[in-house]
């Protein structure tokens, strides 16, 4: 196979899709030096810093979601639709992508249908327990599809699927040897019990506001808190925040040390957190998004509730948080047991997997 490969990734809208596509492209660079990589985002979301961050070309296209209530948002789609597909179709023409790799997100959808009306192989990567609209549709055309659950057969047709696990951080897998650098990072006392509070990239309202309600409670229990809020909740929580041992945090540069400071973790069950999540290890408390595509957060983490690996605790149930914290503060049998048996879903290998999927396709 020729070593001068054109790769074209597209994914974005969160974290979620973000990182495990920069992830395949660091494997893939590794394997390949020479070979030219570009992304397609949604011109006005994350990926748009996030990747020239990480050392990549990106191209921006004008597209956003459906909302579930009629908007002038709406009303727009079909325009913005169309006018991303013309302008993916640009951007293959120009690029000649080998190969075309989608791990979700609003721009994926136009990028990978016209790669493949242009004869480009494709290959999409699904995080979630339960796929959304446009992995779906673009399915009937991908080459392989790489999955991380169980029983996405019901979706997808079953010779196309490879059981990967997602994308995480390489540096996760050495968090237990960072505990005291960790620590002293983040100016913790080592004597105190640590809870890590991660709402997703972009912030989590119910979360935010759960732990604001529970501030004093926290306190109490003498444990110290890492709160990362998200950017749309920064200036509220930093402001109004004056305890000592509670940090606000917009955004964790350095999870791997945020993940290797805590003893427990509260957070949404996005794909990719579920699955970085399996490989920390820590106990860890699930309050999942219900106002995602199909529901998959709570979906995501009923599977590793189910196995005895989180606890899983709905939004509506929220008022029982102090008693379910306060228990499993209390419970050290508790807390191992989570830990091992979120610690047994871990799939550490999931980039490689991926890419040697990536591989085959190319190699033919």
């Amino acid at each position: 196979m020729k070593q001068s490969i054109n790769i074209l990734i597209s994914g974005g809208g969160t974290g979620g899709h973000i990182y495990p596509a920069i992830a395949i492209a660091n494997e893939l660079k590794l394997r390949y030096p020479n070979a030219k990589f570009l992304f397609v985002g949604a011109k006005d979301k994350m990926e748009m810093e996030k990747v020239p961050q990480a050392g990549y070309a990106i191209k921006g296209l004008w597209i956003s979601g459906i909302q579930r209530k009629l908007t002038f948002k709406n009303l727009l789609f079909p325009v913005k639709l169309l006018h991303s597909l013309f302008k993916a179709s640009i951007i293959i023409n120009k690029f000649k992508p080998d190969i075309a790799i989608g791990t979700g997100g609003f721009a994926s959808g136009p990028t990978l249908i016209m790669a493949n009306r242009k004869g480009v192989p494709t290959l999409l990567q699904e995080q979630n327990s339960f796929p959304g609209i446009t992995n779906k549709f673009l399915s009937k055309k991908a080459h392989k599809i790489c999955v991380a659950y169980d029983g996405l057969e019901r979706f997808f047709s079953n010779n196309k699927i490879v059981k990967t696990g997602n994308p995480v951080r390489q540096d996760l897998l050495t968090i237990h040897s960072k505990v005291k650098e960790a620590k002293e990072f983040f100016n913790l006392n080592p004597k105190k019990k640590t809870v890590l509070v991660l709402g997703g990239s972009l912030g989590a309202r119910k979360v935010n506001q759960l732990v604001a309600e529970q501030l004093s409670f926290f306190k109490d229990q003498d444990v110290q808190v890492i709160w990362q809020c998200g950017k749309f909740y920064i200036d509220e929580y930093k402001a109004n925040n004056d305890l000592e041992d509670v940090q606000v945090h917009a955004f964790l540069n350095r999870m791997d040390l945020a993940y290797a400071a805590s003893d427990f973790i509260i957070s949404r069950a996005g794909a990719s957190s579920v699955s970085e999540l399996c490989i920390v290890g820590k106990p860890v408390i699930f309050i999942p998004s219900p106002n995602v595509a199909e529901d998959h957060q709570t979906k995501n983490a009923k599977s590793i509730s189910d196995k005895h690996g989180a606890i899983l605790l709905k939004e509506q149930d929220l008022a029982s948080f102090p008693v379910v914290f306060e228990t499993l503060l209390k419970d050290k049998g508790k807390q191992q047991s989570l830990s091992e048996n979120i610690n047994e879903l871990a799939l550490p290998g999931a980039t490689t997997s991926i890419v040697n999927e990536i591989e085959k396709i190319l190699n033919k």
